[in-house]
């Protein structure tokens, strides 16, 4: 049955094809941007199955006018799709209070501005499905992406508590995890200056494989998307939702690797609680 969509930063990458996606299979598409005319080929295909907004998730006083006025276009709104943001690469001290102050603004803070926005219409309709496209960065890490995890870790605690909050609402929530999938997730990047201190460094090593074009990317953006779909129209979807063989094992072996650090300290925990006694 062909649904109403809602995507955040569909002029590229996986909201670019989720956008394509979907119109193909029938449904309609309110596809949000920065950018106006990126989109103008799609809009003359599909006409009114097509409605493109632009906005920036930057910009917090424009995000509740857009969704307000988006619901009141629309009958119902069934899948909401946080999926803007971008990468911020940089050794912690190499990045400038600009470039920290936007990367929350856009992948953090933007994204916690649009789901609350949403969620009172979504209870008034008598619910709805959030997809927030994170990463296996919200999970694991890598040197030189500090700042991107910091938004990715932050993004998925407030959607695992809102989850809880608003399912009486008839809302639900999936978080999606891809690995490094092939997107211009890389042209966009957005590089902090180099010091030299850091060139023999983890982070070093990641930023020459980055430009070298070396860092390991398995994942197809189009299988990404499919199974991000998939998902959403299932029956009972997941809260996480791993994307790919390297986001499966990455994530894996980190939350293997944290059980077994909690296993040693459980002598530790027992004590303080005989202590408390």
């Amino acid at each position: 049955m062909p649904k109403t969509w809602f995507i955040t930063g569909a002029s590229s990458g996986l909201g670019l094809e989720m956008t394509q996606q979907l119109l193909i299979q029938g449904h309609k598409v309110v596809a949000t941007n920065r950018r106006p005319g990126v989109l103008a080929k799609l809009a003359q295909e599909y006409g009114d199955r097509l409605d493109i907004v632009q906005f920036d998730l930057a910009e917090p006083e424009s995000i509740a006018s857009t969704v307000n006025g988006t619901f009141q276009r629309h009958d119902r709104i069934d899948v909401i799709v946080s999926n803007a943001g971008y990468g911020l690469f940089g050794a912690a001290e190499e990045l400038t209070n600009e470039e920290i102050d936007r990367q929350i603004a856009t992948n953090l803070t933007g994204s916690i501005h649009l789901i609350r926005a949403t969620l009172p219409l979504l209870r008034k309709q008598g619910g709805g499905r959030i997809v927030q496209v994170s990463s296996e960065g919200g999970q694991i890490t890598h040197p030189g992406f500090s700042l991107y995890h910091a938004t990715k870790w932050g993004i998925e605690g407030f959607v695992e508590s809102v989850a809880q909050e608003v399912a009486p609402f008839g809302i639900d929530f999936i978080i999606a995890e891809p690995g490094p999938t092939g997107t211009n997730f890389g042209a966009n990047l957005v590089r902090a200056k180099p010091m030299d201190a850091y060139d023999e460094t983890p982070a070093g090593a990641v930023r020459r494989a980055i430009t070298e074009g070396s860092f390991e990317i398995k994942g197809d953006a189009a299988r990404t998307v499919a199974a991000i779909i998939s998902a959403a129209e299932s029956e009972t979807p997941p809260l996480r939702l791993a994307l790919g063989s390297t986001a499966y094992s990455s994530i894996s072996q980190a939350l293997s690797a944290r059980l077994a650090a909690l296993e040693a300290q459980r002598g530790v925990a027992n004590s303080a609680d005989r202590q408390d006694l």
